[in-house]
């Protein structure tokens, strides 16, 4: 039900049309809020894929005499990298934060 006063609509339940607006343009923000924190985290997962690149890049010059391990070490930062691209791509698509 529907009250209309001189300086308030009523909603049914008591909730006035001025608080009721008021929340809506809070939550309105608050999501705002959040979707822009979502894109202030992507930095990092983008600093870290270039950290990894930068390694890759120093165990690829380093001498390989390290009895397979330099190989391992640069395979694994290959699956790294792709964990962190596969992330990247999730949060762009699901929005996700921490």
């Amino acid at each position: 039900m529907v009250k209309i006063t001189r300086a308030n609509i009523q909603i049914k339940g008591g909730i006035t049309m001025k608080r009721f607006l008021a929340a809506v343009v809070i939550g309105a923000l608050l999501v705002g809020g959040t979707v822009g924190i979502c894109a202030a985290d992507e930095p990092h997962m983008r600093a870290a894929l270039e950290h990894l690149r930068e390694a890759r890049q120093q165990l690829e010059k380093a001498v390989p005499n390290k009895g397979g391990h330099r190989e391992k070490a640069i395979e694994l930062i290959d699956r790294a990298m792709d964990q962190v691209k596969e992330g990247i791509e999730f949060g762009e698509h699901h929005g996700e934060r921490r």
